[in-house]
């Protein structure tokens, strides 16, 4: 791959991480890590990002905890070695699952619990709350349902967008 399309790519990565509320370092180890053929060790993904090991170390762990990165020892070698999970429609319903997990589920309990306080009230703001709620739950069981496996994601996302590709 040519090194300035890789290098562009990790930083509109990163940058879009970072609008997403992701750490933007996190989100350029991973894009690296996208856009390489071999493994990459620690120093490796330090010396390419310019970031400390530090950083790059918590990085790639927090990416493992999604489920995004894995980490290999080759033998004789005593250094850990990563790459990106290959399926990127598996990749896709990790994050997606985390991205739930951490967002989308305490919004959905949030709103559920100021429902529960609301009683009969009629105001705007207790009808907005009434739509959220609705919208939330209609984002949470559509998530679901994509989350069942990347297949599923794969079609859904297939029959959203027509069959394009």
């Amino acid at each position: 791959m040519d090194d300035d399309a890789r290098t562009r790519f990790v930083e509109v990565w990163g940058q879009m991480g970072a609008l997403w509320g992701i750490n933007a370092s996190m989100a350029r180890v991973h894009a690296l890590l996208m856009a390489s053929d071999d493994l990459l060790g620690l120093d490796d993904i330090s010396a390419a990002l310019t970031i400390s090991r530090g950083n790059a170390s918590m990085c790639l762990k927090e990416l493992r905890s999604w489920g995004v990165v894995r980490q290999h020892k080759l033998p004789g070698d005593r250094r850990d070695y990563y790459t990106s999970e290959p399926d990127v429609w598996r990749m896709f319903v990790a994050i997606i699952r985390e991205r739930k997990r951490r967002e989308l589920d305490p919004a959905v309990e949030a709103t559920q619990e100021i429902l529960a306080h609301l009683g009969e009230d009629e105001g705007p703001a207790a009808e907005r709350m009434r739509q959220m709620a609705v919208l939330l739950h209609s984002m949470s069981a559509v998530a679901d349902k994509m989350l069942v496996d990347p297949q599923r994601a794969r079609m859904l996302f297939s029959l959203l967008s027509e069959g394009q590709p």
